[in-house]
């Protein structure tokens, strides 16, 4: 006998149909998965086998071949397991194949019977919402499920229980999920607050205009001035989430395996902060079957790069293209994958192998040609993307020991809401949705300088001598600053506080 019942497969985050044939035939009692299985295909044999036994069915002692179309494209995980029992049970004629119901199936099967959840699901149902309406997938699996429009989610929580909703001995009901209504709960309550950082408030304003615009940005300075601190504060000052960034962000997490199935939903902007022992891949995304790395991960979020000279640096020039084009390609034999990485990059850094280059309270220790080449991994055109550069100076004994707080977060994250909406109005229909994504065309539009706004860049252009990037960028951080204000144009101020965010690159490397 033969059967065909459907499940999905991933390859990046774009999933696909995979028909799954199961054929029962006379002869010796084999149990045979052609289609490119991996070796977790391959091991379904043996969940499917245990399971169709311990849930009380018969497992048929005779020839088994189950074919998983496409057969050119890699198969990899155990998220078939469920399909492959279900087509069994539909060639030995112990289940009929419902009249009108023909769902997708995924599901990684324990001995037992039971149903465990899988990575991947919500990117496979987004890519073929267009061509089905229907899965059945584990429990733990239809909160992120039910965010897919048009999908009918029927959640079970093992093989028996599906086979008596077929058989209709149970109700089957799809699943009533909130999809569409978490608008007022994309945001967290603020764990770190800028109140609690004393001093520092020129590195503050820094990461509230790197935070309105969407810009990069370097601190420098020397051990405990207060960099990780700040910087791990900067996801509560970031806007919050829309509905359609936050799909976004969980396709890209459930294609990794690492969302939470309790929500479904990633509800935060991301801040990821990868050890400087990271790998290439790790950080970019790849491996024989690409996944998503850490820049991915950090889709609509922040990446923050502690101690930036200690990364390899090859690993930090990998950082300089998806930097431009807000995605990474990775090429394989078997295909090519895009993941989005549209982030906001935060590097922090000492002036110094010591630290204390440039400190007025500690003597550097360094030699200038150690000072060189501890700077030199840093590499130009790297340090040419970000946007802004800002040096964090020691604290104070005062400043420490006083009992004044700074401003709350809510109160920042207030200003740079208003700033975002902004920039949202006025790229409407144009792509983008801050100033840092602005383009050549888009810059000449919205960032034009009067004659002594000209003659300004002009002396900073020299001065400084910086490349044609850093002129665009200074005109993006000058445009941002201007939207804090409320202004429709830059002003000379607004421009002169940008041209200071990039002093700091020719202080320590010229």
């Amino acid at each position: 006998m033969l059967a065909k019942v459907k499940s999905a497969g991933l390859f990046g985050i774009d999933g696909y149909i995979i028909d799954v044939e199961v054929d029962i035939s006379a002869g010796f009692p084999t149990f045979d998965i052609v289609g490119l299985p991996d070796v977790a295909v391959k091991e379904s044999k043996e969940r499917v086998r245990s399971a169709i036994k311990n849930s009380g069915f018969e497992f048929p002692v005779r020839r088994i071949t189950v074919n998983m179309a496409p057969a050119d494209t890699k198969k990899e995980g155990p998220a078939y397991d469920l399909a492959i029992a279900m087509g069994i049970l539909m060639a030995t004629e112990q289940l009929e194949k419902p009249a009108g119901f023909d769902p997708i199936y995924i599901g990684e099967l324990s001995l037992d019977g039971s149903i465990r959840p899988v990575a991947g699901v919500l990117p496979m149902l987004l890519s073929v919402s267009d061509r089905e309406d229907k899965v059945v997938l584990p429990v733990e699996n239809a909160p992120e499920a039910c965010h897919v429009k048009g999908m009918e989610v029927y959640p079970v929580t093992s093989l028996q229980e599906l086979v008596s909703f077929l058989r209709r001995e149970l109700p089957l009901k799809p699943f009533d999920g909130p999809a569409g209504n978490l608008m007022d709960e994309l945001h967290a309550p603020v764990q770190e607050d800028f109140q609690d950082v004393k001093g520092q408030e020129g590195v503050k304003r820094a990461l509230e205009v790197a935070a309105a615009g969407g810009h990069n940005i370097l601190m420098i300075g020397p051990p405990g001035s207060g960099k990780t601190m700040l910087a791990r504060r900067l996801p509560s000052i970031l806007p919050k989430l829309t509905y359609e960034e936050a799909l976004e962000i969980t396709k890209v997490y459930s294609a990794a395996g690492v969302l939470d199935t309790k929500d479904g939903l990633v509800k935060v902007r991301p801040f990821r902060s990868p050890h400087h022992t990271v790998s290439n891949i790790a950080l970019v995304g790849g491996g024989r079957v690409p996944k998503p790395g850490e820049i991915s991960l950090a889709h609509h979020g922040v990446l923050f790069l502690d101690e930036m000279p200690e990364f390899r640096k090859d690993a930090l020039e990998v950082l300089r293209q998806p930097l431009e084009d807000g995605r990474i390609t990775i090429s394989r034999v078997n295909g090519t994958v895009t993941f989005p990485a549209k982030f906001m990059l935060v590097g922090s850094m000492n002036p110094c192998p010591c630290g204390y280059y440039g400190d007025p309270n500690h003597e550097c220790t360094c030699t200038p040609p150690q000072i060189t080449r501890y700077l030199g991994k840093i590499s130009g055109p790297l340090l040419d993307r970000f946007d802004i550069h800002v040096e964090v100076p020691v604290i104070s004994f005062d400043k420490l020991s006083g009992e004044r707080k700074g401003e709350s977060s809510g109160e920042i994250q207030k200003r740079v809401n208003r700033a975002r909406e902004i920039q949202v109005e006025r790229y409407r229909n144009k792509g983008i949705y801050c100033n840092a994504q602005l383009g050549s065309k888009l810059l000449d539009r919205y960032c034009r300088l009067t004659e002594k706004q000209k003659a300004m860049m002009k002396n900073a252009f020299t001065a400084l001598n910086l490349s044609a990037r850093a002129y665009d960028r200074i005109l993006k951080v000058a445009r941002t600053i201007a939207d804090l204000e409320g202004t429709e144009h830059i002003e000379d101020h607004h421009l002169a506080e940008a041209i200071q965010y990039r002093s700091l690159d020719r202080q320590y490397w010229a």
